[in-house]
């Protein structure tokens, strides 16, 4: 069956694809073994791989895939996140503690606004710099007791170009993507420099094509998709999930010895992340009791405030009716 592991250690190792043979391969731009091209021969390549005693797969530790390790070959730092560290994460709003000292440094929002509609667009730089994506409304969930509206990865983030002409600017390898006719993976070589695709995890929504690849591969929606549930009165983020897969581009080399054993261009997964938080019950029944408890107080008060002066004006109109006819018994 599907499951989900959480790694509570930075050294489980993981038995992966050698990224330098497919940087090799794709003569990336950003690193320093581009001159393996132009400045020495196929064979002194081939002679540099057997020297390092490099294979098709290594072993490397989940530490090193996304923070980071240094190639013998490349001598370049490598990882999925290593690029992030130190990098701008969007505004804030904070309180300055200027009307109310006990408010200082509260985070009063990020990146998002109160009182959220069902057509808003949320959009995210979570995939690079240069891409953006955004969750559609899908509907309203129960989360503990409160109601929130759930926006999800539109089927178009991950659709071929022919179907979202937008994702044309992110395939760059024909032969990998089949023309680009291919759903379900954006190439982002442009933002790393690097034959990396992403995807959704299992390459959920993707063509079938991708599932033929590697074995094992159970395309789940409950458990792959991206989601974010935000409370719309608020605007607060209660539960949010983001899930994606990251993926290398292989092919066959002629010149490249060691890449003979691939038999067709592929995109072999490295690794999925999932990265979900939800609020826990204690933050829950906080949240009921002293802010929608007081709101559903105020509408109770507003509604008896309404009732109250309709009944006060009827009382005041008979008062009206009952001095006038008595005014008019008087003159009679």
């Amino acid at each position: 069956g599907l499951h989900t592991f959480s790694l509570l250690t930075e050294n489980f190792y993981i038995l992966c694809f050698q990224k330098t043979l497919s940087l090799l391969l794709n003569k990336s731009k950003s690193l320093v073994f581009q001159g393996v091209y132009s400045l020495i021969d196929h064979t002194v390549a081939n002679m540099l791989i057997q020297l390092s005693k490099a294979t098709l797969f290594q072993r490397r530790t989940v530490r090193e895939l996304l923070w980071g390790y240094t190639d013998p070959m490349l001598k370049s730092t490598l990882g999925v996140f290593y690029p992030y560290n130190n990098t701008f994460d969007g505004p804030y709003s904070v309180f300055t503690g200027k009307d109310d000292i006990t408010k200082v440094a509260y985070i009063d929002n990020w990146r998002g606004y109160p009182f959220i509609h069902r057509t808003l667009h949320c959009h995210c730089h979570c995939v690079c710099s240069r891409r953006s994506v955004y969750g559609e409304y899908e509907g309203s969930e129960d989360l503990k007791g409160i109601t929130v509206y759930r926006y999800t990865l539109p089927d178009s983030t991950f659709a071929s170009p022919t179907i979202n002409p937008h994702n044309k600017c992110y395939c760059t390898n024909y032969e990998a993507t089949k023309n680009c006719t291919m759903a379900g993976v954006l190439d982002i070589k442009t933002c790393t420099g690097s034959p990396v695709f992403i995807s959704l995890p299992h390459f959920l929504h993707g063509s079938p094509d991708l599932l033929e690849v590697v074995d094992g591969l159970r395309p789940d929606d409950v458990e792959h998709k991206t989601f974010l549930d935000v409370e719309p009165t608020t605007g607060f983020t209660l539960r949010f999930a983001k899930r994606l897969q990251i993926n290398m581009g292989y092919g066959p080399s002629k010149e490249i010895k060691i890449l003979n054993q691939i038999k067709h261009n592929t995109l072999l997964p490295i690794l999925w992340l999932n990265e979900t938080a939800m609020l826990d019950d204690e933050t829950a029944d906080r949240l009921k009791t002293e802010l929608f408890g007081r709101v559903a107080m105020l509408e109770v008060v507003q509604i008896s405030l309404i009732v109250i002066g309709a009944v006060l004006c009827v009382l005041c109109l008979i008062g009206i009716c009952v001095q006038h006819s008595n005014r008019r018994k008087i003159i009679a």
